[in-house]
């Protein structure tokens, strides 16, 4: 049995850079069963154990071998509610594959890879109807659209709950559709799993935004039992630094919602970005990859990652940071920005930076990095992209009393089920981790809805 894994067919880099149609082309059924029989079965389940949704990977894997799509697919399902979001963006080279018994003397099974297949398979093949599971007359409240909310809201309506989601964008999804570019996650499949949602009898009020429109008190006093906030974390963090108020300058945030979201690369776009020359982003995480990659498909003639540490420490995934390098980026790594420089009429026109190297190790267990002396040099660029992290916004926290949160502002909870300080209120995902990945949402959320339904299980008996 090979210890290599089957290839994912991709677009050229020098075609995709260029559009923002999805990079990865997916698994044909016979790669999907080829690379699914490399799968050891391994009876102690280790890769399970790694997966935050804890999905029964072996078995479904097995089914995949089999050609039983089907079956794989309804293993995946019983777990998780968004298998072609996981399939596409999940860190498994950290988590489920991490574990895998072949990644010892090989490569591990490209479980990531055949969870998207099955899922996809299963989109295109599907007969079946779903219905909303007979109702329990029981009312919780969702807020967030995003990974948590949505998960939270699937395991609950499956129990008969009446599921009500208030999102305050107007469209569900939240970081699937504003964060995530649609080369890494196309839309439309956001779109299926949400309409999915729907079918069970979630309801979804978009452009309601909690802490202004309604409070947590006020979902209360109409009959909502229990609420979970996964409302994540989108307040953007900047480097405090001289320039960062001209124009160019974006966060993060802003850039990639502008383009994601309200379709900015598009030539009809109603809020068009601007096409830049030269474009330099500060940060080594995904964000800062889908910034430097969607920058590259605008037409920019150069795209710079500034980084601070050095690639060893860049904490974006490595595919990510594979896809960016063959796409064109040029890395700038051991550097840091001092000042944005702006010309007579205020537009950024280059980024001051200093060359770093690497002392002590810091709180993180990284190295940390100390300025090199005399090191200073100065990066043309039009636009500078701030892609340091975010933290979550401080509304639901300041208009709900007894509501904890700690000094970065995310809610503090206790036990797995995320449970606050406020009886009957639960909250997961990034509004509690701050910025991490779409699958711990996903899993947040997913603990939550078993310990509401506890919970109103217990407060009626």
């Amino acid at each position: 049995m090979s210890n290599i894994k089957t290839p994912m067919p991709s677009q050229n880099p020098q075609v995709r850079n260029k559009n923002f149609e999805e990079v990865a082309l997916g698994y044909t059924e016979e790669m999907a069963i080829e690379e699914a029989k490399r799968c050891l079965n391994c009876p102690t389940k280790p890769c399970t154990s790694n997966c935050p949704v804890a999905i029964d990977i072996p078995a479904f894997i097995q089914k995949t071998a089999q050609g039983e799509f089907d079956a794989a697919f309804d293993i995946l399902s019983a777990a998780t509610a968004l298998p072609a979001v996981c399939g596409r963006v999940c860190p498994q080279e950290l988590q489920c594959e991490a574990k895998c018994v072949r990644g010892l003397k090989g490569k591990a099974v490209a479980i990531g890879r055949i969870e998207r297949f099955i899922a996809d398979w299963h989109r295109a093949h599907a007969q079946e109807e779903l219905a909303a599971p007979a109702s329990n007359g029981k009312r919780v409240a969702i807020i967030g659209a995003g990974p948590a909310g949505l998960t939270a809201a699937g395991d609950l309506a499956h129990k008969g709950y009446q599921v009500t989601i208030f999102e305050a964008l107007h469209i569900a999804g939240g970081v699937l559709v504003y964060g995530i570019p649609e080369f890494r996650l196309p839309k439309a499949i956001v779109q299926y799993e949400i309409e999915n949602l729907l079918k069970l009898g979630v309801e979804i009020v978009t452009n309601t935004v909690i802490g202004k429109l309604l409070t947590i008190d006020e979902l209360f006093e109409q009959g909502f039992e229990a609420v979970f906030i996964g409302s994540g974390a989108g307040l953007p963090s900047f480097m405090g630094i001289k320039g960062e108020g001209l124009k160019g300058v974006y966060s993060a945030n802003e850039y990639l919602t502008r383009i994601n979201l309200m379709l900015a690369y598009k030539p009809e776009s109603r809020t068009p970005i601007k096409k830049s020359r030269r474009v330099a982003v500060v940060g080594g995480g995904n964000v800062a990859m889908d910034s430097a990659r969607c920058a590259k498909r605008l037409g920019a003639e150069e795209v710079y990652i500034i980084y601070r540490r050095s690639m060893n420490e860049m904490p974006a995934r490595l595919e990510e940071v594979e896809h960016a390098e063959e796409e064109g980026i040029s890395f700038k790594t051991l550097c840091n920005p001092t000042e944005i420089i702006g010309d007579e009429k205020g537009n950024a026109i280059a980024i001051k930076c200093v060359e770093m190297e690497l002392g002590e190790p810091d709180s993180s267990g990284r190295r940390r990095p100390v300025v090199k002396e005399g090191s200073e040099f100065i990066l043309e660029a039009d636009t500078v992209i701030i892609a340091i992290g975010t933290s979550p916004n401080p509304l639901i926290r300041s208009t709900t009393p007894g509501l904890e949160a700690n000094r970065h502002g995310c809610l503090v909870t206790q036990g797995e089920g995320g449970e606050t300080s406020r009886k009957g209120v639960y909250a997961g995902g990034d509004a509690v981790t701050g910025a991490a990945t779409v699958i711990l949402a996903m899993g947040a959320g997913k603990k939550a809805a078993a310990a509401i339904d506890s919970y109103i299980q217990m407060k009626d008996n």
